[in-house]
C-alpha cells in the first residue's frame, strides 16, 4: 500500500513541476514579447522624429536657396542694366565718329581738289615758259648748272665758305628749335636710353686725348665707328649715341681699349677699331652659342649659330630679338608638350623663326622669307621650316606646331611692356635715311647722328671734288625732302679728306 502511496505521489510531483516549468516558461515568453514590442515601438518613435527633423532641413535649404536666387536675379538685372547703359553711349560714340569721318572726308576732297587745281595751274605755267624760252626744264637747269661751275669754280667754293661761316650762328638758333621739336615727338625713354652707350674714363685728362689737336682723334674715331661720341661737362664720363647696336658696342670696346692703352691718335683708332669688330665676332658667337644652349637645342651649324648671335644686337619695337627668340621656344616647347605635338621641333623653330631679321638689313625681303632661306642653306629640316614661316600668316598654317610657334610669338610679343613701337619707327626711319644716302654712287660711308638731325657723308677725294661734294649735298638734301618723312630739319653734311702717307726707311 506504502509502495502505491509512494508511486502517486512522485506521479503528483512529477505533474505539478511540468505545470510550474510551463508557467515559468510562459512568463519569461510574455517578457520577451514585451521588451520587442517596446523596442520596435522607440524605433518608430525615433523614426518620426528623424523624418520630422529632415522634413525641417530640407524647409530651410530651399528657403536658402529662394533668397539665394532672388538676389542673383537683382545682381543681373543691375548688370544688364549697365550693359544697356554702356550700349547705348557706344552707340552714340560710333555715330559721332562716324560724324567726325565724313566730315574728315569731305575736307579731304576739298583740299584734294585745291591740290589738282594748284597743280594744274603750275603745270600751265611751265609749259608757257618751256615756249617762250624753246627749252624744257630739265634742259635749262642743266645749262644753267654748266655755265656757273665752268665759269665760277672757285669762286662758287669761295662764296659758299663764306656764307656757311656768316650763317653758324642762325644755324646754332635753329638747331636748338630742332631740338626742342625732336624731345617734343619722341620720348627721353624710347630715344637716349635707347641709343646711347656710356664708358667711363680714369680722369677728365683723357678726355683731352680722346679730343685731340683740333678734334682729329674724335673725328676719326666717329669716322671709323659710325657714332657720335658726346663729351661734356660729366666728369670721367663719356657718351657714345647711335642708333646701331652693333655700331655703339665696336666703339665702346675700342675706346675702352684705346683709353687702356693710353695712345690715342689716327692710326692707333683705326688697330683699335679692328680688334674690336674682332671681339665683337667672339661675342656675337659666344651669345648664339648660348641661346642655343639655354634653350636646349644641339647640332646646329657654327655659321647659323653665328647669324643668331647677331640678333642680341638686334631689337624689334625695343624689344631685344635675341631675348625674345629665347622667350618663344621657350613657350613653344611649353605648348607642345602640353598639346602633345613634337616639342623638339616647336622649340627649334621657335628660336629660329626671327633669324632673318638678323641680315634683313642687308638682304632685300621679309625676314621669313630670308629666314626660310638661311635655314634651308644650313639643312634645318623641312618640319622646322614649316613652323616657323607662319607666325606672321605670310604662308598657310599646315602642322600643329606652326599655330603653337605663332602662338608663342604673339604672346612674347604682345605682353604688356613687352615692345615700344615709337622706338622701331625711330630706327627705322634712320636706315631708311643711310640707304637713301648710300645710293649715290659718289658716297663711301654715311652715318646717321644726333638721332637723325644729322648725317656725315664721305665721299671718295679721288672721284670727287670740293665743288661736286656740295653739289652732292644739295642733291641729298632734296632727295631726302622728297622721299621721306621726318620731323624738324636734316643736316647734310659731306666730307672729302685727303690723306699722303709715306715711308722713311
Amino acid at each position: 500500500m506504502y509502495f502505491f502511496l509512494s508511486a502517486g505521489l512522485l506521479i503528483a510531483g512529477a505533474v505539478l513541476g511540468y505545470l510550474v516549468r510551463q508557467n515559468l516558461a510562459k512568463r519569461q515568453l510574455s517578457t520577451a514579447e514585451g521588451q520587442a514590442a517596446k523596442m520596435v515601438e522607440e524605433a518608430e518613435m525615433k523614426a518620426k522624429e528623424m523624418t520630422i527633423e529632415a522634413k525641417n532641413k530640407a524647409v530651410d535649404i530651399l528657403e536658402e536657396a529662394k533668397k539665394n536666387e532672388q538676389a542673383r536675379e537683382a545682381k543681373l538685372l543691375i548688370q544688364e542694366g549697365r550693359l544697356e547703359k554702356r550700349e547705348a553711349q557706344t552707340e552714340k560714340g560710333i555715330q559721332e565718329i562716324d560724324t567726325e569721318k565724313r566730315r574728315l572726308l569731305q575736307k579731304a576732297e576739298e583740299i584734294k581738289a585745291i591740290r589738282e587745281e594748284a597743280e594744274k595751274l603750275r603745270e600751265e605755267e611751265l609749259t608757257r615758259l618751256e615756249k617762250v624760252s624753246q627749252l624744257s626744264k630739265e634742259e635749262a637747269q642743266t645749262k644753267i648748272f654748266a655755265l656757273v661751275e665752268e665759269e665760277s669754280q672757285e669762286a662758287l667754293v669761295k662764296r659758299m665758305s663764306k656764307l656757311e661761316n656768316e650763317s653758324h650762328e642762325e644755324l646754332e638758333k635753329r638747331s636748338l628749335n630742332i631740338m626742342a621739336t625732336i624731345i617734343q615727338k619722341y620720348a627721353r625713354s624710347h630715344v637716349s636710353e635707347f641709343t646711347t652707350t656710356t664708358v667711363a674714363i680714369p680722369s677728365d685728362e683723357v678726355k683731352g686725348k680722346i679730343i685731340g689737336k683740333e678734334g682729329r682723334n674724335i673725328r676719326a674715331l666717329e669716322k671709323e665707328t659710325g657714332v657720335e661720341l658726346i663729351v661734356d661737362d660729366t666728369p670721367e664720363t663719356v657718351i657714345i649715341s647711335g642708333f646701331d647696336p652693333v655700331r655703339r658696342e665696336i666703339a665702346r670696346i675700342a675706346l675702352e681699349k684705346l683709353v687702356a692703352d693710353g695712345r690715342i691718335h689716327p692710326a692707333r683708332i683705326e688697330e683699335a677699331v679692328e680688334e674690336a669688330k674682332k671681339e665683337l665676332d667672339t661675342k656675337i658667337k659666344e651669345a648664339g652659342e648660348a641661346a642655343a644652349y639655354d634653350a636646349g637645342i644641339a647640332g646646329l651649324h657654327p655659321k647659323l649659330l653665328y647669324i643668331l648671335g647677331r640678333l642680341r644686337y638686334r631689337y624689334s619695337y625695343k624689344q631685344n630679338v635675341l631675348l625674345h627668340s629665347l622667350e618663344v621656344s621657350y613657350l613653344a616647347g611649353a605648348l607642345a608638350a602640353e598639346l602633345g605635338a613634337d616639342v623638339a621641333c616647336a622649340k627649334k623653330a621657335g628660336l629660329l623663326h626671327d633669324i632673318g631679321k638678323a641680315v634683313d638689313h642687308e638682304i632685300e625681303g621679309t625676314h621669313v622669307k630670308i629666314g626660310m632661306r638661311i635655314l634651308e642653306k644650313f639643312g634645318i629640316g623641312q618640319n622646322v621650316i614649316d613652323a616657323m614661316k607662319c607666325h606672321h600668316d605670310e604662308y598657310p598654317h599646315q602642322t600643329t606646331e606652326s599655330f603653337i610657334v605663332t602662338g608663342a610669338d604673339a604672346i612674347s610679343a604682345a605682353r604688356p611692356g613687352a615692345r615700344k613701337e615709337t622706338a622701331e619707327k625711330y630706327i627705322k626711319r634712320l636706315e631708311e635715311l643711310e640707304a637713301l644716302i648710300n645710293s649715290f654712287p659718289e658716297v663711301e660711308k654715311s652715318y646717321a647722328i644726333q638721332a637723325g638731325r644729322e648725317v656725315r657723308i664721305f665721299v671718295n677725294p679721288e672721284k670727287t671734288d670740293d665743288l661736286s661734294a656740295m653739289k652732292l649735298a644739295r642733291d641729298i638734301a632734296k632727295r631726302i625732302e622728297e622721299e621721306l618723312k621726318y620731323p624738324g630739319e636734316i643736316k647734310v653734311n659731306v666730307f672729302r679728306e685727303t690723306r699722303a702717307i709715306e715711308y722713311a726707311r
